[in-house]
């Protein structure tokens, strides 16, 4: 299977938008009810968000050098966010 092949697929992209809106969700909602743990979970969240951002632009570099085509090059950029996104998603619906 190729593991780029998420961002071309309608129905995986409509998946992630899906998972994204759902975690942002509970993740808000748990915010709300434990405000005196919310700073450390907010620089949790950051920093999650900035480990799959430099994985994806590791990622896209390393796509861009080998020479892909530019749709290879999203794909590789967006596959470390999928992944984090499903990964949450999965975790916040099993408790």
């Amino acid at each position: 299977m190729n593991p780029f092949a998420a961002a071309t697929n309608p129905f995986s992209t409509a998946t992630l938008a899906w998972q994204t809106a759902f975690v942002f969700t509970l993740r808000s909602l748990r915010l709300w009810a434990e405000p005196a743990a919310a700073q450390a979970r907010l620089a949790a969240y950051a920093l999650e968000k900035q480990k799959a951002f430099a994985a994806g632009a590791m990622a896209a570099g390393q796509a861009a050098l080998a020479g892909a085509a530019a749709p290879a090059v999203f794909e590789a950029a967006l596959a470390p966010a999928h992944r984090r996104v499903r990964a949450n998603a999965r975790k916040l619906m099993q408790g």
